[in-house]
């Protein structure tokens, strides 16, 4: 894949690309090569939610979804995103008006602080539950070890993922 991603990236320098990003294609121009897609989604797309902090994968606050997988994009170029849906933070609510069930759980549970880690914790919970409606505290502890939260603790964490898996499953009940 890493030939097929600089290859991709050598053919756009300099261009102008699209990214599909939210749901909207979106126009960028400038120097891609070797350029984050987190450095583009900030710096070039104005989509603040994807946070820098570690810029080596370790702390998740840039996670978002690239063709539907979770990645920090920190480390994914953006050339190698052309192409392929990207939703953000920004994007997850779809309609954008109202906070999604796993933001408003946060919120309820008082899972957030200062609110750095959130964006990336909201979108690796969200593929969480969309994979399984039921997780158990240490499945849950799992899937989001790649997200670290230095404000909270993480059982306020896990007790807003348990009540999001709660209330989808009593919906899914009716």
């Amino acid at each position: 894949m890493s030939e097929r991603v600089f290859e991709r990236a050598n053919q756009r320098h300099g261009e102008h690309y699209t990214l599909h990003v939210n749901g909207v294609d979106r126009e960028v121009a400038g120097e891609w090569l070797g350029e984050s897609l987190l450095y583009v989604l900030r710096e070039r797309l104005g989509l603040y939610g994807a946070k820098g902090a570690c810029e080596q994968g370790e702390c998740g606050s840039c996670t978002v979804l690239v063709d539907g997988a979770l990645v920090c994009s920190c480390l994914v170029l953006a050339a190698s995103a052309v192409g392929l849906p990207i939703v953000t933070i920004e994007g997850i609510a779809g309609d954008g008006e109202q906070p999604t069930d796993v933001q408003r759980a946060f919120v309820d549970a008082g899972a957030v602080q200062c609110g750095f880690c959130t964006p990336g914790l909201v979108m690796a919970v969200h593929d969480l539950l969309d994979r399984n409606v039921a997780p158990t505290p240490t499945e849950i502890a799992e899937e989001l070890s790649g997200n670290i939260c230095r404000c909270t603790g993480y059982g306020r964490i896990i007790a807003a993922v348990q009540q999001v898996g709660v209330a989808r499953r009593a919906e899914a009940a009716t």
